[in-house]
Formats: C-alpha cells, sequence, structure tokens
C-alpha cells in the first residue's frame, strides 16, 4: 500500500507563493506517473498539474505560467510550485500515484490519494 503524504499549503495573499510537497512511502516511485488535483468547495476535484516518470508535463490551463511540477525521484517526492496565486486557486490540493506510468491518467487511474493540504488564498 502506497501512501502520500502532502504538506506545504496554508495562508497566502493574492500574488503570492507556495510549494506543496507529496511524499511516497515506496521506493519505486520512480516509475509512477504523479498527478496534483484540487477540490474547491461544491465543486469536482480537477486535475492541476501531472508528470511521469520521464519528466513529462501536463497543465491545466488555468494555472499554465504560474504553477510548475517537478519530481525528485531520490526523494520519493513530487513538487508543486505555485506562483501569482488568485483566490480561485483556493482549495484542497491532493497528490495521487499512477502506477503503471500511464502518460496521461484519467482521474480513475489513479491508485492512491494523499490525504489533501488546504490552500487559501485571500487578502
Amino acid at each position: 500500500q502506497v501512501q502520500l503524504v502532502e504538506s506545504g499549503g496554508g495562508l497566502v495573499q493574492p500574488g503570492g507563493s507556495l510549494r506543496l510537497s507529496c511524499a511516497a512511502s515506496e521506493s519505486i516511485f520512480s516509475i509512477y506517473t504523479m498527478g496534483w488535483y484540487r477540490q474547491a468547495p461544491g465543486k469536482q476535484r480537477e486535475l492541476v498539474a501531472v508528470i511521469t516518470s520521464d519528466g513529462r508535463t501536463n497543465y491545466a490551463d488555468s494555472v499554465k505560467g504560474r504553477f510548475t511540477i517537478s519530481r525528485d525521484n531520490a526523494k520519493n517526492t513530487v513538487y508543486l510550485q505555485m506562483n501569482s496565486l488568485k483566490p480561485e486557486d483556493t482549495a484542497v490540493y491532493y497528490c495521487g500515484a499512477e502506477p503503471y506510468g500511464c502518460p496521461a491518467p484519467d482521474y480513475n487511474d489513479y491508485d492512491y490519494w494523499g490525504q489533501g493540504t488546504q490552500v487559501t488564498v485571500s487578502s
């Protein structure tokens, strides 16, 4: 059973930055496709960014140019650097692990999820 632990959320003013981290328990993390999703109150969980085992990335249009996903396989960790934050980025952010290396997984392809970390963007 893979465990994912997110950290780095918090309260930030509009225009500010945060870096989220997601640490995985598995040593074979390097073959997983990892994704960041978010869920705002009353809304469905939506894809933010995804990164494959070989570093290919994809982003939601709403975050392109502001967010960057990266991974450190030696530390079994995936990151989400969030810059120029907006109030509409407020949500609980979750990381997910897709263990078969799918390059473009759907939400249901992710086998493992973290507990989520709250990001609030407000003045």
